[in-house]
Order: structure tokens, then C-alpha cells, then sequence
């Protein structure tokens, strides 16, 4: 792990950001970041390659002129409506009478054994609890004498040409993709306190295109969720009902947004651009928030009617933590905890060194997870399927094969 470069790519409906982390005597340093605005996704999904590519060979560039370093593998995020997360649990029996590694990967074998469609990829596999002869709750059960062995765990899929897309992408921005990773787990590697993993919380990633539900409890996620709305649809909702260019639309949101318009005075008003040269006009801000409150609040609700229908309403008592750039909207953990009944607040990057002023923003929230995830998880390397690497390691292997057979 001594000075080891990890970079979290995320590809975002809004922006695109890479996080350069230095993992160094167990604690991560941010060192470099490097942003650009994202044009060829949409809800999180890729629909223009060629746009995507040059935004990510933009944001990189500026990463690696900040860090001083030529970045060549990242740990890319995946969102869109597509994700979908359930439980499964497998069930095996322990021929020595000791639970070995091998039998932990066996029975989370067992468990990733459901059948699942074509046209979807298993992305985790993220284990839950064991049970070791009925005794549940053990989180790692190597070692254990027992005659039975049982997992639980949380399965996250996605469309397959949605994950190779993204691939695809980096591929053509010149980089290797270790893993993908869904983007509210690596959110939650950054925002969540310990405790909250552990007595149990939901985090809620208010994105531009989606909005990502992860639901923690015992130090492991318990339920996923992907809704496909997020701030781009407060900006819509801001240019039609006050029939003003997207653009425009934008920067009043970012500069004059509340989602509480009871607490906005009568008197302040907010300058609203004409379209195709019209005259500008002055407009009660409180407008603004009457458009953007039911909006928010109907957010809310769609994740709770998922909460309560994946029956995790009572395993989340520490609450919500809000993150992701629509987060920093102004009166948003009002609403929140309004709708949910629970406390809430924003999430920002923790457990970091280096740059922490730079990414002290919820909007880096998933960039800087990913690092923390890339650095936790550094020895999984996955998703290597540029032509060039696929072929130099087939011929490798069967140079280690020649080489056994006629030593």
C-alpha cells in the first residue's frame, strides 16, 4: 500500500471528477482532483460515447496536473435507474469441521447462484452476516468449527451494456477500470461515521440525474435503490415555470434556490433572463421556492415508499445523511426530515488527509469514496477488458503452462 496512487473516476449525469488519493502508511491523501462538466450521460446512463470520452480526458488531465502524476487505472461509479439490489442467502455444509476461506467463498458462491437475466451483470456481492450452525450474526466466520454454514448477502445488478459503456469510455479516454462501483456504496466509504454504519442509517446521494438510496445497518448495507430523478429535474422544473433558459435556470438555482418558501421574506425578488432577447424580468423569489419544495418533497417520498417497501423503516435510527451536489440546496434536510421523520444531515468526505479543504463538498462525496473503496478493496482488479491486456495476459498464462509441461 506504500504510496500507492488509487484514482476514483465518477461519471456523473452533471460532472465528471477525478479524485487522485495517496495511500500511505494506512491513512488515504487526497492529492489531486480534476472536474469537468459532463455532457453525454443522461440519469447517470452514457448516451453520447464520444462526448463522455473527451470530458473524462479533461477532468483527468486536470487531475493529473494537480497531482503530478500520470494516471492510467480509476475506480469508476455507476448509478442510472437501471440498478437494482436484492438479498439472497446460500447454504453449505463444512466437511472438516473447520469453516476454511475456501468455504466462506463457497457459500457467498452459493448465495450469487440466482438467476438473473441476460441482458444483467452482477456488480457486488456484499456480504451481510454469516450463520454459522444458527448462531447468526457473525461477520467473519473463518475459523469456526461448526457443520453448517450459511450466507446472507446483497446482490447489486446492472444493465450489462450500461457498465460496459462506461468501460468502454475510459478504455477510449486511455485508462483501465479496475472495478465498477456502485455509486452510493463508495458515498457511503466517505460520508458515514462508523456508528451510523453500525446502529443503523440510510444514505441518500441527491445526484444531478439520479438520486442513489443505501441503507446501513450492523457495518453493512442492507438495501440499494436507484431513482431516476435528481437536481437536473429542479432546473427543468425552474426554466418552465419560470420560462427561462436551462442555463440560466441553473445558476439561479445554485445562487438563489430554497425549498422552503415560507421562511423567504415577500420582499426579495430575483432577476429572471428573457428568452430569444426578451427584456429581463424582476420575480418574487418566493416563486422559486413553490416550484422547488413539492419537487423536493415528492423525491422524499418516492425513496420512503422504497424504504417501506423493502421493510427498512425501523433498522435506520441514527437517520439520514444527505450528499451529492443538490444536497447543498438550502433548506433540503428541512424537508427531509419532515417527510422521513428522522434526523438529518449533509454528508461530507471524512477519513481523508491532503486536499480536504479542496473536497470538502458533498458533490465530491462520490469521488472521494471511490478512492477510499479503491484503496479497502485494492486487490480485486475486475474489469481490465482493453483488447491489449486481455491478450498480453492469455499469453502469460499459457507461457506459465508451456513452461510446467516442459520445464
Amino acid at each position: 500500500m506504500q504510496g500507492d496512487i488509487i484514482v476514483g473516476l465518477d461519471i456523473g449525469t452533471t460532472k465528471i471528477c477525478a479524485v487522485v488519493g495517496e495511500a500511505s502508511g494506512g491513512e488515504i491523501n487526497i492529492i489531486g482532483i480534476g472536474t469537468h462538466p459532463s455532457i453525454g450521460l443522461r440519469k447517470g446512463v452514457v448516451v453520447n460515447i464520444e462526448s463522455t470520452v473527451q470530458s473524462i480526458k479533461k477532468a483527468v488531465e486536470d487531475a493529473e496536473l494537480m497531482a503530478g502524476c500520470e494516471i492510467s487505472s480509476v475506480y469508476a461509479g455507476i448509478a442510472g435507474g437501471h440498478i437494482t439490489g436484492f438479498n439472497s442467502r446460500g447454504i453449505i455444509a463444512i466437511k472438516g469441521g473447520e469453516i476454511t476461506k475456501q468455504d466462506v467463498e463457497r457459500v457467498i458462491d452459493a448465495a450469487r447462484a440466482v438467476a438473473i437475466p441476460m441482458d444483467r451483470e452482477v456488480i457486488h456481492v456484499l456480504p451481510q452476516e454469516f450463520i454459522v450452525d444458527d448462531q447468526s450474526g457473525i461477520l467473519d466466520p473463518a475459523g469456526m468449527a461448526a457443520v453448517r454454514l450459511e450466507a446472507k448477502v446483497h446482490i447489486v445488478t446492472g444493465a450489462v451494456t450500461s457498465a460496459h459503456n462506461i468501460v468502454k469510455c475510459a478504455n477510449r479516454a486511455g485508462l483501465d477500470v479496475c472495478d465498477i462501483v456502485l455509486e452510493s456504496l463508495a458515498s457511503g466509504e466517505a460520508v458515514l461515521a462508523n456508528d451510523e454504519k453500525e446502529l443503523g442509517a440510510a444514505l441518500i446521494d441527491l445526484g444531478g440525474g439520479t438520486s442513489d438510496l443505501a441503507v446501513f445497518s450492523g457495518k453493512n448495507i442492507k438495501h440499494t435503490f436507484v431513482l431516476a430523478l435528481g437536481g437536473n429535474n429542479l432546473t427543468n422544473d425552474i426554466a418552465i415555470g419560470l420560462r427561462a433558459p436551462l442555463s440560466e435556470a441553473e445558476s439561479i438555482k445554485k445562487k438563489y434556490g430554497t425549498c422552503l418558501s415560507a421562511a423567504i421574506s415577500p420582499d426579495e425578488t430575483i432577476e429572471v433572463p428573457g428568452m430569444g432577447g426578451r427584456r429581463s424580468r424582476k420575480l418574487s423569489r418566493q416563486i422559486l421556492g413553490e416550484i422547488l419544495e413539492p419537487r423536493m418533497e415528492e423525491l422524499f417520498s418516492l425513496v420512503q415508499r422504497e424504504i417501506y417497501r423493502a421493510g427498512m423503516e425501523n433498522v435506520m435510527p441514527s437517520g439520514i445523511v444527505l450528499t451529492g451536489g443538490t444536497s447543498i440546496l438550502e433548506g433540503v434536510t428541512e424537508i427531509a426530515e419532515s417527510i422521513f421523520n428522522l434526523p438529518a444531515r449533509i454528508g461530507k468526505p471524512t477519513g481523508i488527509g491532503g486536499l480536504v479543504d479542496v473536497v470538502n463538498n458533498p458533490m465530491f462525496a462520490t469521488g472521494v469514496g471511490l478512492v477510499l473503496y479503491g484503496a479497502r478493496h485494492h486487490t480485486e482488479r475486475k474489469f481490465r477488458i482493453r483488447d491489449s491486456n486481455i491478450f498480453n495476459r492469455v499469453m502469460s498464462r499459457m507461457k506459465g503452462w508451456v513452461e510446467k509441461l516442459f520445464p
